[in-house]
This record gives structure tokens, C-alpha cells and sequence, in this order.
């Protein structure tokens, strides 16, 4: 069972957040009392975690985020769309519905926001899972790939089989298309008068890259005290020499790694996803 709450930002910006329940669950059981808040990365939305929050949900308060811009949430013409803004909006998830102290797991942007939150927050956070996500800086060239590789869009795609074969089969710009990427896509699109569109704007993402992709995030990931899971595909974007460095960085610092994965661990491998981190929240939330 899913239940939709919708949530004002501090800057009036309307939030669709997405809770999860065990419809099994019946009167008597144990309240839930752990909050864990899934938050997407980029072009993502709740849904992406349905796999992830349905497990969660059996033991603890499983809530995912549309992130602005994204999903169901409101997507200003105007933004804005800063880390600020995504942290902010985090926290108010968070204090609004009652989630403190709780555990954050992110996937890439998402994964960064919340590392953010720890670090500014720690009142807020029990633990955090980082997912594929980079504390070095992309740089210039990595945004303009990126313009590049959305200009090459042949959108609006005909069907929602198109959107499928193009992320899952032809996309150029990816290394290793898979099927699992190409229904990843096929969540985040829409059907429009002339075909199926994202329900992103692409303007709206870029200008959301931009403010991150520049620097460098060393310094907020050692101010993260609470214990922490670097979690990276073995084809991901995180490099295994990266993501343990990151692992020495941080106070409370753990890794692991999922094979035959890439950028997408959490939708390309979800039982060995859900392998690599149950026993770390096992060990985080266990009372």
C-alpha cells in the first residue's frame, strides 16, 4: 500500500512524498518506529525505489520523495533548483513527517543531497547509504556532454516500446544499454498530444546539474558523523578507488560493492542491492 503526502517546502514549493506500508501488517503489530527516507537521483522519481521501500517497509517507516522538478512535485518555471534547495526540501520531508532520526538512502544526486543533510543536520540523521554518487568534481566537459547527450534525444518518442529499445538498446552516448535502464526511462515519461515526453523538464535537470557538478564535495562528506554505507555497481560511475577513499574519509565509514551492476544498482541488480545494504541497516536499526 502506498500512500501519497504532499509537503510545503520552506520556499512554498509543493512536495509529493510517497509512503510505503506493509499491508500485512494488521492491528497489533509494532508501530514502526525507525524512518528511512529514499531519495532518488537525477531524471528519477519515487517509484524507482518501489522494489527497495516494499522490503523496508516491512520493518520500519518507509517514506521516498519526488524531489522538485521530478515525479509529481512541483516543477517552477523559476526554480530554484540549488543544493540548498534540495537539502532544504529534505529536511522539511523529514521534520514534517516525523521521520527524525532517520536514515537516508541516496542514489546518486540524491545520494548527494542526502550526505548534505548528515553533514548540516545531525540531529536529523540516524544513518545514511551513499549509492554510486562521486565526491569529486565533474567539471565543465561533463556538463556539456550532458547538454549534448539531451539534445540527442529522438523525443517525442511514438510509444513507450521506443522509449525502451532507445535507453535499453541504442542509446549511444551509454556504454552498456540494458533493459533495466530502459525501463527506468520508460517510468519517467508521459503521454503528450505528440507522443511520450519526460515528465522533467531537460532545462530544469541541467540547470539543476550546474550547480553541483563543478566542485568538489570532500569536505561536507567528512563532517558526516553518523554510520555510513558507499555503495557502488561494479559498471557504476563511482571508481572502486573513489568510493574507498571516501570510505577513509568518512568518520563512520563502511563499503560494499554490486556485481554485474551499473549506475542504476538499485534497479539493475535489486537483490543483490538489497544484499549489500540489509545487513548494514540491520546493524544501524536494530534497537
Amino acid at each position: 500500500m502506498v500512500q501519497r503526502i504532499d509537503v510545503t517546502a520552506a520556499d512554498g514549493v509543493r512536495l509529493a512524498a510517497w509512503e510505503f506500508a506493509d499491508p500485512s501488517k494488521g492491528r497489533g503489530e509494532p508501530e514502526r518506529t525507525s524512518g528511512v527516507l529514499l531519495l532518488h537521483g537525477l531524471m528519477g522519481r519515487a517509484s524507482h525505489w518501489t522494489s527497495t521501500a516494499r522490503w523496508l517497509a516491512e520493518r520500519h517507516r518507509t517514506v521516498a520523495l519526488d524531489q522538485r522538478g521530478h515525479g509529481r512535485s512541483d516543477k517552477p518555471a523559476d526554480g530554484p533548483f540549488t543544493r540548498e534547495a534540495y537539502v532544504a526540501d529534505a529536511e522539511a520531508v523529514i521534520e514534517k513527517l516525523g521521520l527524525a532520526p532517520v536514515t537516508l538512502v541516496g542514489h546518486s544526486m540524491g545520494a548527494l543531497t542526502a550526505w548534505q543533510v548528515a553533514a548540516k543536520r545531525p540531529d536529523l540523521v540516524r544513518a545514511l547509504i551513499i549509492c554510486d554518487m562521486r565526491a569529486s568534481a565533474l567539471g565543465a566537459a561533463s556538463q556539456r556532454e550532458w547538454e549534448d547527450w539531451f539534445r540527442a534525444w529522438p523525443a517525442p518518442f511514438a510509444t513507450l516500446a521506443d522509449v525502451r529499445k532507445w535507453f535499453g538498446e541504442e542509446d549511444p552516448w551509454v556504454e552498456r544499454p540494458t533493459p533495466a535502464r530502459g525501463e527506468f526511462f520508460a517510468e519517467v515519461m508521459a503521454e503528450r498530444p505528440d507522443g511520450w515526453r519526460p515528465v522533467f523538464s531537460r532545462r530544469q535537470m541541467l540547470t539543476s546539474r550546474e550547480t553541483w557538478v563543478h566542485d568538489a564535495h570532500w569536505e561536507e562528506l567528512a563532517q558526516v558523523q553518523c554510520p555510513t554505507l558507499v555503495v557502488r555497481g561494479l559498471d557504476g560511475e563511482l571508481g572502486r578507488a573513489e568510493a574507498q577513499e571516501m570510505v577513509r574519509v568518512l568518520p563512520r565509514g563502511q563499503y560494499a560493492e554490486v556485481t554485474d551492476a551499473g549506475h542504476l544498482v538499485h534497479y539493475d541488480r535489486p537483490d543483490a542491492w538489497r544484499a549489500a545494504i540489509e545487513p548494514f541497516l540491520n546493524g544501524v536499526l536494530t534497537p
